[in-house]
């Protein structure tokens, strides 16, 4: 029988899904490494789960997060989003989004790739803990990104965002997912 960390809701096969396939796993592409800081950014005040389960909708909206269109966005397309029901319609997050895209971009230009940009915290290195909301990376990255600029990245949020991409083990050790992942780690 599989047993997946507490939080799960096994009611949701996307949520499922999520939790099995790709919470956790290291993927630092850079499409998805901001595709996911788009989405964690639209989770404050809510639930990942909200987010999880309108992700298709925002990849829609989002063009696919490609990350130069939507460096791009104009007040035309924020009003498109704004009317978007099928996303979340937050004003405030809609405009952090294209701004943090922005910044995104210039911290991908200045290091070669988000990847490296992280790696100046990381070392490369996985963290394995469970049942923390922060700790002193997210800490760390949350006040460079705000420094350079980036909203809605307090360091819950990144803490979850480096969960997300694999920095961040959080699996429970009661989870059958808990071990059976191979990750990379750098030197």
């Amino acid at each position: 029988m599989i047993k997946r960390c507490k939080w799960c809701n096994l009611d949701n096969p996307i949520y499922i899904k999520y939790h099995d396939e790709e919470w956790g796993v290291p993927n630092f592409d850079d499409k998805y490494l901001f595709e996911m800081l788009i989405l964690e950014s639209f989770q404050a005040g809510l639930s990942w789960e909200c987010v999880l389960n309108k992700r298709e909708s925002f990849r829609k909206a989002y063009d696919n997060f490609d990350l130069d269109k939507v460096c791009n966005y104009d007040d035309e397309k924020i009003n498109e989003l704004l009317n978007n029901k099928d996303i979340i319609r937050n004003r405030l997050k809609i405009k952090a989004s294209i701004s943090n895209a922005n910044i995104f971009r210039n911290i991908k230009n200045e290091y070669g790739s988000f990847y490296n940009y992280l790696k100046l915290f990381t070392k490369g290195k996985t963290i394995y803990e469970s049942d923390k909301a922060t700790n002193d990376l997210s800490d760390a990255i949350s006040s460079d990104l705000k420094r350079r600029g980036m909203k809605f990245v307090g360091s819950t949020i990144i803490y979850s965002y480096l969960q997300a991409i694999g920095i961040i083990n959080s699996h429970e050790k009661e989870c059958s997912f808990s071990k059976s992942i191979n990750y990379l780690e750098e030197d």
